[in-house]
């Protein structure tokens, strides 16, 4: 049994501006995925019954969420969605499973297309034989599309589980599925209806053999559904093979990228991963300004921003804590120094071609907050010369009061200028055009922070297009009193001791 899968010209739908478009044809063989054990940070299973917000129709069960909407001063990030389609057995999930396990480091779930089927009718279970699922109108597309958009909006969802001995929902079981970084939607029609892909940032076909395909379909419907072969093959013919020609194949040319034979294009699914790393890395300001750059996030990186803004912290933890963010900045920032070429002859006698460290270089801190990243950079640049800004705001025309010192050659130096917290920019700007005066060019200054509010970044990159900023994380944004949210209070109080005068 042949399947026409010529390849159609990849198309991408209007809304989705940050698709990649390409194809892979990489001949490899894909075999055949085991049970999901994906090993999903936010998702479990929920016994038992489970109350609701609404209740649901009597058909499509609930996908309710028990958990409210983030605050809107600090809304969640939006998740990068993913849809992998493909012919029945192709290797999708054996693509989800790659796909998972190489994005360890970030929070990301599954979603089934197969959780959504529509429960049978009583009548239609008298005649499940004649029944279509390989048809579009087999799954509640709409309670699909209420679960998706929950999730993209940072709310838990509570996902259908389906019996397929006996072709419905669980009455008393769901499977918990938490707000995460990636969202995989995997299904043989996800790219069928408009609405769901336009929820998707990435569309990936997966592509296989018809016979290999119609292999794999009567293993997994054998052991894992309890089906008999013959039946497995009726149905294949009578309803999986037109469906696939109608409905499946056709929506093929949605796809961004098409993996042929599937799970073992090992390069293909490597492309693929490290375009969703670069993805989710990017912060919106970073497409907008090329000199911002924020350290990649890991969970270290966010299990230490939870400690130190956690109101409850400890002093030394919040200092112990601190100082490493802020070397791990330090030595991000240093990265973006000029480097010259050096040999050396290491102790078994070879040549070892490096680089040599720039030698004019000072640091100048921003008193007071800026003073506690002196240490890290110390550790990191042995001797080397800081100097010191103050810029205190006082009286009711908001001028600004400036006390410097700093080393009398600065001006032949690169600047790493240090201030914890960038939040309006006043006091950034006002230490910058400080620097320019002295001789500095805009482009050997870099600005380290632990945290930038978007209104500071805003005003620091325009006005100064050609200095680098490197910071650790881009918070929401500023309050009515100009204080960064979520944030983390007065740095330099909570840092040195002095919260409590």
């Amino acid at each position: 049994m042949e399947e026409e899968t010529t390849a159609s010209p990849q198309t991408n739908d209007n809304n989705n501006n940050n698709n990649i478009a390409m194809e892979y044809e990489i001949v490899t063989t894909a075999s055949s995925s085991g049970p999901h054990l994906s090993g999903l940070l936010s998702d479990g299973l929920i016994l038992g019954p489970t109350t609701t917000t609404s209740p649901p129709s009597s058909d499509r069960g609930s996908c309710s969420s028990p958990g409210s909407p983030g605050d809107p001063i600090n809304p969640p990030k939006q998740p990068f969605v993913i849809g992998v389609s493909g012919g029945t057995a192709s290797g999708k999930t054996t693509v989800c499973d790659m796909m998972i396990q190489q994005l360890h480091d970030h929070r990301v779930v599954l979603v089934n297309q197969d959780s959504f089927y529509r429960g049978l009718t009583e009548e239609e279970s008298k005649h499940v034989h004649e029944y279509n699922f390989d048809h579009p109108d087999a799954f509640d597309t709409e309670q699909l599309l209420e679960c998706i958009g929950k999730l993209k909006s940072g709310q838990s969802v509570q996902v259908p589980i389906y019996d397929f001995k006996n072709h419905q929902r669980f009455s008393d079981r769901f499977r918990q599925v938490n707000a995460s970084d990636v969202i995989i939607l995997e299904g043989i029609l996800v790219f069928h209806d408009q609405r769901v892909r336009n929820l998707m940032n990435m569309k990936i076909f997966v592509d296989a053999d018809a016979d290999v395909r119609l292999a794999r379909r009567i293993k997994r419907d054998t052991v894992d559904r309890g089906r008999d072969v013959h039946s497995v093959l009726e149905q294949y013919s009578k309803f999986v093979k037109p469906a696939f020609d109608g409905f499946i194949l056709p929506s093929k040319k949605y796809a961004d990228v098409i993996i042929p034979r599937g799970g073992d294009n090992h390069v293909a699914i490597d492309l693929i991963v490290q375009h969703i790393r670069t993805k989710l890395g990017q912060h919106n300001l970073c497409k907008i300004y090329p000199n911002l750059n924020v350290i990649q996030s890991t969970f270290q990186i966010r299990g230490m921003h939870t400690l130190i803004r956690d109101k409850e912290i400890k002093k030394h933890d919040f200092v112990f804590y601190s100082d490493r963010l802020i070397r791990l900045v330090v030595e991000h920032g240093l990265g973006y120094l000029p480097f010259t070429e050096k040999q050396v002859i290491t102790p078994t006698g070879s040549v070892y071609t490096g680089v040599d460290f720039c030698k004019k270089l000072c640091g100048v801190s921003v008193i007071r907050s800026g003073e506690s990243m002196e240490n890290a950079l110390r550790a990191c640049c042995k001797g080397i010369k800081i100097g010191k800004i103050l810029i205190h705001r006082t009286g009711d025309n908001k001028k600004q009061l400036i006390y410097e010192k700093l080393p009398k050659d600065i001006s032949e130096r690169h600047v790493l200028l240090m201030d914890p917290v960038l939040a309006t920019g006043n006091s950034a700007s006002q230490a910058i055009e400080l620097l320019s005066r002295k001789g500095v060019p805009e482009s050997r200054i870099i600005f380290l922070n632990l945290i930038s509010a978007p209104e500071g970044i805003h005003r620091v990159c325009k006005q100064f297009p050609f200095l680098k900023i490197v910071t650790s994380e881009i918070d929401a944004g500023l309050n009515d009193q100009f204080r960064v949210i979520p944030g983390m209070g007065e740095f330099g109080d909570r840092y040195f001791g002095t919260d409590d005068f």
